[in-house]
């Protein structure tokens, strides 16, 4: 059990470690020659150009001027200078509201630190019963509720507290979510008209023996949508073509890489191996090899593309489809297009950049399985994780390093080891076995079908939630292995789950403040560093780059990864909401993330981050039903914590905060989710009135044509993908029907020029 001793020896280290590396960040951002590390953003938008071009020969690589190693915490000040409605015009609505979940934090937990502070921690310092007991303790559970005997009444100071602390979280969460959903609402109605708005994403078109599937959807929207429907974009089976093209990118770059290694010594040929990662193998001229492995691919995807231009099999059943107006894209994807409520199934299609296109090709009615699969496999890895988790932190303990290394027992009893071994050690290998998640629940995912990254990230974010509550938190509170665990849930009613829980929250108290200061202190300041991007950048920019444009490639400004920093951020609110009437003492440790974590990122979205795609703010309601899920949580804990302490008359009262609490969420789902999840269409109308006033001759045909094509058939260095283009553009106007039936094709082909019914002819001939 950490004592205090061991929590400021943990302090110390996290703290050294946290300002060496905001130093170190602050003296490598001021030289000429990392400017491209820290700045991406500003090059990419254009605003900023590389101070190696010009002066002295020094001067292109070392800052010299002294004054700005006095001024080296400028970007501080920087990073908050920027108002937000400029961050949003900068970065986006998505890393604006993402910053303001660290706000939200800073919120929730700065009244109820200083309020815990004034009020629990008096009323559990001030008793003795853990000094008469003969139970270990340390001085942090003499701040904490343990500390207070059985049956008291000063359970009730708690209680009013468990009342506030919810009124006060919940007050802060109704009045964010409607301040970003009016956000998000003005940002859509403001922001510059894009391809996503005017077009909706058709899935599982029914087959049709007449038609082509571009046939069958032009012909049910032209009867069904007639005032609005524009055009559509067929949806093709491209994985192999895009795999195709990133293996011929990849030879081109070691090509550039051979290429320039020889300019600078002619006299020499580059040699490789052929084999496995270039160590086995026959030994070829590497210049000569790549070029013919480039000509190789390029043949090999000019094969592609015709296969993929001729075999139906490459033709997907679905197609974005594209209107006129916002009004008419809203209507459609907001409503059933059929009696078959499986059939013609519309949602609103992602913006270009955020589509996952390697998904599209996923036959819809496999989802479903995929899903099945993904959840049975998923369940097991949370379990089965649970057991290197366990064994790594049982040698992560002094007992446990007596027990399997008894030679060590001289060192580790050495007060500084000793300290360093419980206050440091359990922390940072927590850490280190949480690096690989991220990747496998991204890939499961992929699997599961989803068609846009947005969705891909926030479906991962989920999972990594459930995750880090089972393993990092449950995991670390209830001792035992994987399957001892779910054992003992399932064989104990359901009223005893809350006092498992409740009696193991205090004794972990310490636990987790290591972990918060690993994890959120020193782990946030690293982020500020960049140090992988700081290295790979200049392996390339000595090895490969020949051109502004490769410098360019070169710089790796990266996301806010939302899927990995999203369950981060609420680990923390559900650590802050358990633990404030618990043990207060763990609170400020939350404070100082917060408050560092939303200045760190503040200054990587405006400086580095690129974001890949703007979803406007949809994950928020992710967000606020994970915050609600750990105010409930806590509430139920504690409960559990009471009904132990015979405090039988004053428990019962906690019973209504989690009726209370998840009939909140309810109201505000009802009042506010909707702004996320639908496009109001008085909102559409508006914008469609609005830019036919202003731009009454636009061609906003011309301007969907291409922006749902598959972005392998946009290169400029194949001639036929301009002739596959000219493919998909014939394949979305009007074709003369192949049906029996003309009911549904009501106006005249513009292809053959021939003549059908208009709409109410069909309907009185067909009866």
């Amino acid at each position: 059990m950490a004592t205090l001793q061991d929590i400021g020896l943990s302090a110390a280290i996290n703290i050294i470690s946290a300002l060496i590396f905001l130093v170190a960040f602050a003296i490598l951002r001021l030289q000429p020659f990392n400017d491209r590390v820290y700045f991406p953003k500003w090059y990419l938008k254009g605003l900023r150009h590389s101070p190696t071009h010009s002066g002295a020969f020094v001067t292109k690589f070392v800052n010299v001027d002294w004054r700005a190693y006095i001024r080296f915490l400028n970007w501080i000040p920087d990073a908050l200078k920027m108002p937000e409605p400029e961050l949003i015009d900068h970065a986006g609505l998505d890393s604006a509201v993402y910053l303001r979940i660290y706000l939200l934090g800073l919120k929730i937990f700065v009244p109820i630190t200083l309020l815990a502070w004034a009020i629990l921690v008096p009323v559990n310092w001030t008793n003795s019963t853990l000094a008469k007991s003969n139970f270990t303790y340390s001085d942090i559970d003499k701040l904490s509720i343990s500390n207070i005997p059985l049956g008291s009444l000063r359970f009730w100071t708690h209680i009013v507290m468990a009342y506030a602390f919810t009124f006060w979280t919940c007050y802060v969460l109704q009045t964010e979510y409607a301040k970003v959903a009016a956000m998000r609402l003005q940002f859509v109605a403001s922001e510059k008209r894009r391809p996503d708005q005017y077009t909706v994403l058709v899935r599982n078109v029914p087959p049709d023996a007449d038609e082509s599937v571009s046939e069958c959807v032009e012909h049910f929207f032209l009867v069904n949508h007639q005032d609005h429907y524009l055009m559509h974009q067929g949806v093709y089976d491209a994985n192999k073509l895009a795999k195709l093209v990133k293996e011929k990118k990849g030879k081109q770059n070691w090509l550039d890489y051979y290429q320039l290694k020889y300019s600078r010594n002619q006299s020499k040929r580059p040699m490789m191996k052929t084999g496995f990662l270039g160590c086995f193998g026959e030994k070829v001229d590497a210049i000569d090899h790549q070029t013919a492995e480039i000509e190789r691919l390029s043949e090999e995807i000019a094969e592609e593309i015709q296969r993929v231009r001729k075999d139906p099999k490459s033709i997907m059943p679905a197609a974005f489809v594209s209107f006129k107006t916002r009004w008419g894209a809203a209507v459609c994807a907001q409503t059933q297009q059929s009696r078959n409520p499986t059939m013609w199934l519309t949602e609103w299609a992602p913006e270009p950049r955020d589509v996952f296109w390697n998904n599209l090709a996923i036959p819809y009615v496999s989802l479903t399985i995929r899903r099945l699969i993904i959840a049975v496999v998923f369940f097991f890895l949370t379990f089965f994780f649970m057991i290197p988790i366990a064994f790594v932190q049982t040698l992560a303990s002094i007992e446990g390093i007596r027990k399997r290394a008894p030679f060590l027992k001289v060192i580790i009893d050495e007060p500084f080891i000793k300290s360093f071994i419980q206050g440091f050690l359990p922390g940072i290998a927590l850490k280190i076995f949480l690096i690989f998640l991220p990747t496998i629940l991204m890939i499961m995912s992929k699997f599961e079908g989803w068609l846009s990254i947005s969705a891909l990230e926030r479906k991962s974010a989920s999972k990594y939630y459930i995750f880090t509550i089972v393993n990092v938190f449950l995991g670390n509170i209830i001792a035992g292995a994987a399957f001892e665990q779910l054992n003992a849930f399932l064989n104990q009613s359901a009223n005893q789950i809350p006092k498992t829980i409740g009696v193991a929250v205090p004794m972990k108290a310490s636990f987790f403040i290591t972990y918060i200061m690993v994890d959120g202190w020193a782990g946030i300041a690293g982020e500020i560093l960049r140090l992988k991007p700081l290295i790979f950048y200049h392996l390339k920019n000595f090895f490969l780059v020949k051109t502004e444009k490769d410098r360019e490639e070169a710089m790796d400004p990266g996301s806010v990864g939302f899927n990995t920093g999203e369950p981060q951020i609420q680990l923390y609110f559900l650590l802050g909401l358990v633990y404030a009437v618990v043990t207060p003492f763990l609170l400020p440790f939350i404070l100082v993330f917060f408050g560092l974590a939303y200045v760190v990122y503040r200054h990587q979205i405006i400086n580095v981050y690129n974001q890949e795609y703007e979803s406007a703010a949809a994950f928020w309601p992710d967000v606020h039903g994970r915050i609600i899920f750990a105010l409930c949580f806590s509430q139920l804990s504690l409960l559990g914590l009471l009904s132990t302490k015979h405090a039988a008359q004053s428990a019962p009262f906690l019973i209504a905060l989690p009726v209370l609490t998840i009939s909140f969420h309810l109201f505000c789902k009802g009042r506010y989710e909707p702004a996320f999840t639908k496009y109001p269409i008085q909102e559409a109308r508006m914008r469609d009135t609005l830019e036919q006033a202003r731009e009454p001759n636009f061609n906003l045909k011309g301007y969907l044509q291409n922006a749902y094509v598959h972005p392998v058939f946009k290169g400029d260095d194949e001639d036929e993908d301009e002739d596959f283009m000219n493919k998909l553009e014939t394949d979305s106007v009007i074709v003369p029907t192949k049906r029996h039936s003309r009911l549904n094709t009501p106006v005249p082909s513009k292809v053959s020029a021939g003549s059908s019914p208009s709409l109410p002819d069909a309907v009185i001939h067909e009866h």
